[in-house]
């Protein structure tokens, strides 16, 4: 593809939640600050909300919600220097699929980039062959990179696709403890516990999490002590959240040093002198900027948690350890392996993207999955997404030119169908299964 000789690239993220659209809009940014920054906000049920959205706090030149199939359509190839696909991996093969479709018989196309929001700790094969064939596959650390290879060898794919990087909102100042005069000077020391929507999803777990919290706090009123939460009740992230820890902490009395704090995760860090989490890749954040972190090992250490992710860190740590004063301290050497150190690991990125949009002519994207390949599975996962087993959209499912008024009913329907799916979720499946355990 000619490389345009001036100007900003002008980049599309597709993202399908608030998390994906964050490390999405962040990666453009690391390819260029000045980029043109355009949204595509996949429809579904963790379609970020205009709070969400605001509290991140990154801009975009234009941003608008769509179904996949609308995204294929608008996505103008002459227009558009890359495609970020911030998206989990089915919804990423679809569309890999789909602009396969969309763009063929082309000699010129966008760069498309794909890679995982954080810690890549589960479904590391399934994962990552529904993402092979974008043009660039970022891992977030070198061991990433290590493993992400040897998947691809392993079936026999390219692995000239993968470009280490690191997690792109990794940022800030280094911590300096509470009474160092260069630093944040008199303060009361702060602990933060940062939640997460899925590690763990039981209410008996989290109830356990957030009592040893509140009882930290009452055995420490020295220190104030924050609960960092994803979402309000009704919003969803990634996952959805069953046992949201606001409505559980009413039941704890908790004394006045515990605070529940929402807000961007860069702003909390820049007061916390010790960082608590299962296994959030808010670890990773603080972790690059040197603020004691602790990886909990109350509820053990679980594939299913993620935190075994964590080992050889020198982070693992129980509520009764930081009772009793424990401050861990990371391995150096466990951290510049997994992405949390590094002087510019984003300049392979730039490199490549480079190198493509100068070739004369870009190839067809080339996914590992296809008819031939998987046959009894690839059509299924394109059509959760309205596409057919080709990658065109089905008929019936094409976007259509509608009136304002048209427009107005399909919008009100679809936000109440979306608040009663949350309804559903929070509130009737809960209740659904405690009726089949009597």
């Amino acid at each position: 593809m000619p490389e345009r000789k001036s100007g900003p690239l002008r980049v599309t993220v597709i993202a399908d939640s608030d998390t994906r659209w964050k490390w999405g809009a962040l990666t453009a940014r690391r390819l260029d600050p000045e980029a043109r920054l355009d949204a595509r906000l996949l429809r579904g049920r963790a379609t970020p909300t205009a709070r969400q959205l605001a509290e991140l706090g990154i801009s975009a030149d234009s941003m608008t919600e769509q179904t996949a199939a609308e995204i294929l359509a608008a996505t103008d190839a002459d227009t558009c220097d890359v495609v970020v696909l911030s998206c989990v991996g089915g919804t990423v093969q679809a569309f890999i699929h789909g602009f396969n479709r969309a763009w063929q018989g082309r000699r010129s196309r966008p760069v498309v980039v794909t890679g995982y929001v954080g810690v890549v700790y589960e479904k590391l094969a399934d994962g990552l062959l529904l993402r092979a064939g974008a043009d660039v596959v970022l891992a977030n650390s070198a061991d990433d990179a290590r493993r992400f290879t040897e998947v691809y060898r392993g079936v026999g794919h390219p692995t000239d696709a993968i470009v280490e990087t690191a997690l792109p909102f990794l940022g800030g100042e280094r911590y300096r403890p509470p009474g160092d005069e260069q630093g944040r000077g008199a303060r009361r020391f702060t602990v933060t516990f940062a939640v997460q929507p899925s590690a763990p999803e039981g209410r008996a777990d989290r109830m356990h999490l957030l009592r040893r919290t509140v009882e930290h706090a009452r055995r420490h009123p020295e220190r104030d002590v924050l609960v960092k939460l994803r979402s309000k009740p009704g919003e969803h992230t990634t996952h959805i959240e069953e046992h949201p820890y606001q409505k559980l902490v009413a039941a704890l009395d908790p004394p006045d040093n515990v605070q529940l704090v929402y807000g961007a995760m860069g702003e909390v860090l820049d007061r916390t002198d010790l960082l608590v989490t299962v296994s959030s890749t808010a670890a990773l954040e603080s972790l690059h900027r040197g603020i004691p972190t602790a990886v909990l090992t109350d509820l053990g250490i679980r594939e299913s948690l993620g935190n075994h992710h964590f080992l050889g860190s020198g982070c693992y740590a129980s509520w009764d350890e930081l009772d009793d004063g424990v401050l861990p301290r990371a391995d150096p050497d466990w951290t510049a392996a997994h992405g949390v150190a590094g002087a510019d690991p984003y300049a392979a990125l730039r490199a490549r993207v480079k190198a493509l949009r100068a070739a004369p002519e870009l190839p067809p994207l080339s996914p590992y999955y296809t008819l031939r390949t998987a046959p009894g599975y690839l059509p299924g996962v394109l059509a959760r997404h309205g596409l057919d087993p080709k990658g065109e959209p089905v008929a019936g499912l094409a976007p259509v030119d509608a009136g304002p008024l048209r427009r107005a009913a399909r919008d009100f329907l679809r936000n109440s169908a979306r608040a009663a799916y949350r309804q559903g979720v929070q509130r009737v499946a809960p209740s659904i299964r405690r009726w089949g355990q009597l």
